[in-house]
């Protein structure tokens, strides 16, 4: 067992490179499990800045200096975080609180109206007691979930606290990793080994993939996002800027996120119109947002195809999301890829491979 044990991490760990990059894996996964949600403010704008360094380097391509391009990208960034802040949020907010007030009740009588003719449609399946237990259940569950969001007490105050200083902090640490980009690589890189070929390919293949897959989910959610609420303002659907927001972030969530927000779209449907034309108008127009998105969007948005197989995809999903929230969710293919490109440059991967195969 022994002599297992060191012939492995020999052929594994033989290389100083290695145990620096296992290290470096390790200690980022602890700090992140027991520091993340302090540090989030610092996730947040490190995504951001990397996020806007694209459009930076694109205008001093253009001869425009390097403080004049990170200030007129800022700009636009304040511009953008405002508009969030003051207009879609509010409007959010304000038509959920309807929706709330308006739908809620509608929705609980329609579903009980739903469940009682169960039993006598379905005897052999669905019993009384059943369909009184499903009712309560609907009435309560609904019922709290409004109560919830509608609510609000001093005991949000630390939450809204902390929402705040999330705020001020963001734009000022965006602006100086932009600002001071070099000089905070330059101290990362030099505590890292002078030769690191292995390091080296994993970060040119996740620059490339982060790159490519962050920015294009951004416009992702952004263009299906604002011509959801484009469509359902055209045809008539309440609540608008809610249906939009849900439906831009729902591509965040690859294969399921998409069929989660289908169900409030149509629900909103099928209880303003009912089982008419602007009904069936309403769930084509979005079939055809989701089609375009799936078959024309994401093919022109993501250039260079992520190799990994949809059922790793989910996985990672659910791994990422249950340890990181919503920023393992957003990054469960990064994420994903990033294992798979440390698995394959790893030193003396392929010559164990050999060895195993020549045994």
């Amino acid at each position: 067992m022994l002599t297992f044990v060191k012939n492995w991490y020999q052929r594994y760990f033989s290389d100083n490179e290695a145990i620096v990059l296992f290290i470096l894996l390790v200690s980022s996964f602890v700090i992140i499990m027991t520091m993340g949600q302090v540090l989030t403010p610092v996730f947040a704008a490190i995504i951001l800045a990397y996020l806007m360094q694209g459009m930076v380097n694109g205008l001093r391509k253009k001869n425009i200096g390097e403080l004049p391009a990170i200030l007129f990208v800022y700009t636009i960034f304040i511009g953008f975080l405002g508009s969030f802040l003051f207009i879609l949020m509010p409007l959010t907010w304000i038509q959920l609180t309807s929706m709330l007030d308006e739908q809620l009740p509608r929705i609980i009588a329609e579903g009980q109206r739903l469940i009682e003719v169960l039993p006598a449609r379905y005897p052999e399946l669905v019993t009384e007691l059943q369909a009184r237990e499903w009712i309560e259940l609907i009435r309560s569950g609904l019922g709290q979930m409004g109560q919830t969001i509608l609510s609000f007490s001093f005991s949000n105050l630390p939450n809204l606290m902390a929402f705040l200083i999330f705020l001020v902090l963001v734009p000022v640490l965006v602006f100086f990793f932009l600002k001071d980009k070099q000089l905070l690589v330059d101290s990362f890189v030099s505590l890292l080994p002078e030769s690191r070929p292995v390091m080296n390919k994993v970060w040119e293949e996740m620059n490339e993939q982060i790159s490519n897959y962050v920015r294009g989910k951004v416009i992702e959610i952004i263009i299906v996002g604002g011509t959801t609420y484009i469509a359902l303002v055209i045809l008539g659907v309440k609540y608008p800027a809610l249906l939009g927001l849900l439906v831009g972030l729902s591509v965040v969530i690859p294969y399921i996120g998409a069929a989660m927000v289908t169900i409030p779209v149509a629900l909103m449907g099928y209880f303003q119109f009912g089982m008419e034309s602007q009904f069936l108008t309403l769930m084509v127009v979005y079939g055809i947002i989701q089609a375009l998105d799936g078959n024309v969007l994401v093919p022109l948005l993501f250039s260079e195809a992520v190799k990994i197989h949809p059922v790793a995809i989910i996985v990672s999903v659910l791994i990422f999301g249950g340890l990181w929230g919503m920023w393992g969710v957003f990054f469960a293919i990064p994420l994903a890829t990033l294992v798979k490109a440390v698995f394959t440059a790893w030193p003396s991967k392929t010559h164990a491979i050999v060895e195993m195969a020549g045994e």
